[in-house]
């Protein structure tokens, strides 16, 4: 389930959830010849963009065909992919990505096959909406709200970085969200050196 989304939510800044890890990002994969990421329920691509400006080529997925003829206007690093995510096979069956990414969208079906499209040492960006969300408007579903601590166990085998399950004011939603590596293969001979960032560097979330 994704919120009905618009053209003005192209105009919209990333998530400073998600562009708090750039730098893990660039730590993990600056050496990578070729850097993949997948963004799953693409909408008009704020996202997207964000990913591409990181040198990512993405594969940007949603149901949406308005949506996703706007982001060819991206160039080569970006590849829409026109997809049925709830009524439909997987469309990227053995493909896998350095980086999967994942907003304002639950449909847990569909969680096996985004974590099996992590490679390794990828890492997985995921926020959206938890329980509590009920309470102050849409979604309102149990289907499309994270229980609580729902996504630590979506998690487990990957290395959590960062996580976190609360309620924002502005605007006023309940979140959960998570930022998770899979272990590089194979196994490096020292520590990772994983950057930090506080929240106080990235503001409030949007």
């Amino acid at each position: 389930m994704e919120l009905l989304l618009t053209p003005a939510h192209a105009q919209l800044p990333p998530s400073p959830w998600i562009t708090r890890f750039g730098a893990l990002l660039q730590a993990l994969h600056a050496q990578r010849p070729q850097r993949r990421a997948l963004d799953v329920a693409c909408g008009w691509g704020r996202h997207t963009r964000w990913l591409a400006q990181q040198g990512y080529r993405v594969t940007a997925v949603d149901r949406d065909a308005e949506a996703l003829a706007a982001l060819t206007a991206l160039g080569p690093a970006v590849t829409p992919l026109h997809a049925d995510l709830e009524g439909a096979p997987w469309p990227l069956p053995g493909q896998s990505f350095d980086v999967v990414l994942v907003t304002n969208y639950l449909w847990r079906p569909l969680l096996p096959h985004v974590l099996a499209s992590l490679a390794p040492g990828g890492v997985l960006l995921y926020e959206t909406f938890a329980w509590g969300q009920h309470t102050i408007g849409r979604p309102a579903r149990a289907d499309f709200l994270l229980a609580p601590g729902e996504l630590l166990q979506v998690c487990e085998g990957l290395r959590i970085v960062a996580y976190e399950d609360g309620y924002e004011s502005d605007p006023a939603r309940y979140v959960q969200r998570v930022a998770a590596l899979r272990p590089p293969q194979p196994a490096p001979s020292e520590p990772l050196r994983l950057p930090l960032t506080t929240p106080s560097t990235f503001g409030a979330a949007g």
